[in-house]
């Protein structure tokens, strides 16, 4: 007869092992012939008090005969019985046992029953075990990996040999690098070292997991681990739950997709910048490469017109990759039979699979074959740039390497999040065109450039601020005045936007207006005040007091200078500006110490003229604040570096200029936060031989006496041509000196780029054109001079008036 320890399960779990069962031997006719310790612990009777007896009739309870007898019969037509019979205790209770039973040839004719038996409980406690160990490696939808305590895997369940395409028995004794793809195989080797080593649990840890089999095909896990031990405390190895979550962390990649999508682009009011957020975003995400290609009207603002084929311009690649035919700034052909002329014309996105099924992809493009080919992209989604109605381009996504095909969600999620890049590319494309609007506007109303004048040199400069910010109402002009002298005027608007702009084109007209009247700089500054306060009124009236930020006309600052080039002397007035900065030819750069006044707008407030003389050769810069604030606020150590730029005084001015805006602004392609309008002058000064000044007494040959010294005077100067006109000019005005004028006269002669006649007096009567009749004695005095001359007018001072008129010089 076989041992009972080949017949039964020896496992330490199992409630049907020999120490832990109870177990009894019966003949054929089911007399107990043999009874174990441990049958007489659960069931009370001794081995005297059954064996000998008939089972049936000492265990069994009467009312419990035919269960009995039909699991007896049962196994005497199996040879073998499994399952529960309720057992009567010594003490008569029922005991619910679970029984197996084996026949047992015995040497002699006939056979014997050998049961062994547990409680109920043990038993279904027992089985539920078994059935969910093998439910785990059978059946269960999350996989198993057993790993031994050096690492090699023991044993792998149904689902992990489905989702890797390795059969079960495939993996035993390898590690993971040898079917995993090396990417992925490293993580899992250190997850299964880390919690060997420490003992602390893995729970729900998402990683890759791509086979050497299919490295093409993605699936994303969540990985929870333990380390198994046993009842001595020897670590066994360490057990793996794997779950494919591939689904769950698509969908919840292209939920990030989008609401990163929504966060990254559109941060600025830039077509090519917000076209770059979304190929960037695009890449994180989705695909493994990403080009924009707009329309060329909409990258400078313009609107394309429907039916009108324009060329596709490329705005933004990402990764950047020399490989890929059609750079950023490249015309991208619109083929036929391409995706991308495709989706513009059905206006819907368009999805290639698998691009090596279609032949006609590689055939039509030489340059696009070198995209499948050379980078090995084998899927492709074309989604149009749609916002409000308008087609502004295509966004186009590639995948390559290990990436999978793309899938219709990932269609839906590119077309989700192109529609709202689209959105802010079409801000960003009325931005453009508004701010190029205005900034046009604003250009227009600037000096266009700035001609040669005989006292001064001049260069300058004007930068717009960053496009958010919008245009700025800094400007800055050189006014030719009267006796070859010249204003210089640099101003600043309070705020930005069309507004500011429009109020400084008003300004600099009044300015023009003012300097015209050869008002002293306080008078002219005095002047634009009284304007600034009256625009706001009118602005407030207008609009009813609802005013926006841009719409408000809070106040500007100026700076108004007038430098003579036969004095050398330099008047300057100032409302809250910065005050200018004076270079020497010797190298030292002082700031002019003039009063700052307040700002315009204020009303009510003094002014005052500040006189400086500027040796020949000087540097007078003027500037608004954005000069100085533009690299990172430090005012200070900004007027450093702008006085070191000017100390070299004697360099041409363009490079001065140029020096200062390169020292100043920020580096790279980031604009300035506020406009800067930046105006520098060289001092000039006449030569003596050039200007010819007389004394004239006040009596009747006055005019008599300045015939004569014009006439001499032009003809040492060699224009003869011209004297006739002069002197005659010269007599009027000092005629109308003698008859109208106390004082002496004097009677100045400048040759520049004209001739210019002066008649300076001590009266401050203003002389008026008038047309005389035919039977008026007088009055045809100026009228004469204005058709003798190109110009004339009058300017006061402290000591009287100056009655000027200009000429232009023969051809040499």
């Amino acid at each position: 007869m076989g041992t009972p320890s080949t017949l039964f399960s020896e496992s330490p779990e199992d409630p049907f092992a020999l120490g832990r069962a109870a177990s009894a031997v019966l003949d054929d006719d089911g007399t107990v012939v043999g009874w174990s310790a441990r049958a007489q612990e659960l069931l009370g009777y001794t081995a005297k008090d059954v064996i000998g007896r008939a089972w049936q009739d000492l265990l069994v309870d009467a009312r419990d005969l035919p269960v009995v007898r039909a699991a007896a019969a049962d196994a005497m037509s199996k040879g073998g019985w499994f399952g529960a019979l309720p057992i009567r205790h010594r003490d008569g209770r029922r005991v619910e046992m679970g029984f197996r039973a084996r026949a047992i040839a015995r040497e002699q004719d006939g056979r014997e029953w050998f049961l062994v038996g547990a409680p109920v409980a043990e038993v279904m406690a027992w089985q539920r075990d078994r059935a969910l160990l093998d439910g785990l490696y059978q059946r269960s939808p999350i996989g198993l990996v057993v790993h031994s305590p050096d690492r090699r895997v023991l044993r792998i369940n149904r689902a992990v040999a489905k989702a890797s395409g390795y059969p079960a028995e495939a993996p035993v004794g390898h590690r993971p690098r040898e079917f995993l793809v090396p990417e992925d195989a490293g993580p899992a080797e250190e997850r299964v070292r880390h919690v060997l080593e420490t003992g602390e649990p893995l729970i729900f840890a998402e990683q890759s997991a791509r086979s050497r089999l299919d490295p093409g095909r993605e699936r994303m896990v969540s990985v929870s681990a333990f380390r198994m031990e046993d009842s001595s405390g020897r670590v066994l190895g360490v057990a793996e739950t794997i779950e494919d979550v591939t689904e769950r962390y698509r969908a919840q990649r292209r939920l990030t997709l989008l609401n990163e999508a929504s966060a990254r682009i559109g941060t600025s009011l830039d077509v090519r910048q917000t076209a770059r957020e979304l190929a960037e975003v695009a890449v994180d995400g989705l695909a493994d490469y990403c080009s924009v290609d707009l329309l060329q009207p909409v990258t400078v603002g313009d609107e394309p017109r429907p039916g009108i084929a324009v060329p596709l311009l490329r705005v933004a690649l990402s990764p950047p990759d020399s490989r890929v035919p059609y750079q950023e700034g490249e015309v991208v052909p619109l083929l036929p039979e391409s995706p991308q002329a495709r989706c513009l014309a059905e206006r819907r996105p368009i999805l290639e699979r698998l691009l090596s099924l279609r032949p006609e992809w590689h055939a039509m493009d030489q340059r696009r074959k070198e995209i499948a080919l050379g980078l090995g992209v084998h899927s492709l989604i074309v989604v149009p740039l749609v916002a409000r109605g308008l087609i502004l381009g295509v966004v186009s996504l590639w995948r390559a390497r290990y990436s999978e095909p793309f899938e219709d969600d990932d269609a839906a999620v590119a077309q989700e999040f192109s529609s709202r890049a689209a959105v802010c590319i079409d801000n960003a494309r009325r931005f453009t065109q508004q701010q190029s609007a205005a900034l046009t506007l604003q250009r227009s109303l600037l000096p266009s450039a700035v001609s040669d004048l005989p006292a001064v040199e001049v260069a300058c400069r004007y930068l717009p601020a960053s496009g958010e910010l919008g245009i700025g109402g800094d400007w800055f002009d050189v006014i030719p005045l009267s006796g070859a002298r010249v204003a210089l005027v640099v101003g600043d608007v309070v705020g930005h936007g069309i507004h500011a702009a429009a109020s400084m084109g008003r300004l600099r007209a009044a300015v023009r207006t003012l300097a015209s009247l050869d008002l002293e700089p306080d008078e002219v500054v005095a002047r634009l005040d009284d304007l600034v306060s009256l625009l706001a009124t009118e602005v407030e009236a207008n609009a009813g007091g609802n005013l926006s930020g841009d719409e408000q006309v809070l106040g500007a600052t100026c700076v108004y200078a007038v430098y003579d080039p036969v004095s050398q002397r330099c008047s300057l007035a100032r409302a809250g500006h910065l005050a200018p900065l004076v270079s020497t030819p010797d190298g030292r750069v002082t700031v002019l110490d003039l009063p700052a006044g307040p700002p315009l707008g204020l009303g009510g407030l003094p002014f005052e003229t500040y006189d400086v003389e500027l040796p020949e050769g000087s540097l007078l810069t003027l500037f608004t604040d954005g000069l100085l604030e533009a690299r990172n606020g430090d005012i200070d150590a900004a007027l450093a570096s702008l006085h070191q730029c000017l100390a070299h005084s004697a360099d041409p001015l363009d490079r001065t200029c140029r020096g200062v805006v390169e020292a100043l602004l920020p580096r790279g392609d980031h604009l300035p936060t506020d406009d800067i309008a930046l105006l520098i002058a060289r001092t000039q000064v006449l030569p003596p031989q050039n200007v010819a000044s007389w004394q004239l007494p006040l009596e009747a040959t006055a005019a008599a006496r300045a015939r004569e010294l014009t006439t001499a005077k032009l003809t040492e100067w060699g224009l003869a041509e011209v004297a006739f006109t002069t002197e005659l000019v010269a007599s009027e005005l000092v005629t109308n000196a003698y008859r109208y004028a106390a004082g002496p006269v004097t009677l100045r002669l400048i040759r520049t780029q004209c001739l210019i006649c002066e008649v300076s007096d001590t009266s401050h009567t203003s002389p008026h054109l008038r047309r005389a009749l035919s039977t008026d004695e007088g009055g045809r005095g100026l009228f004469l001079v204005a058709q003798l001359t190109e110009r004339w007018g009058t300017r006061y001072t402290h000591d009287g008036k100056t009655v000027w008129t200009e000429q232009p010089l023969p051809p040499a």
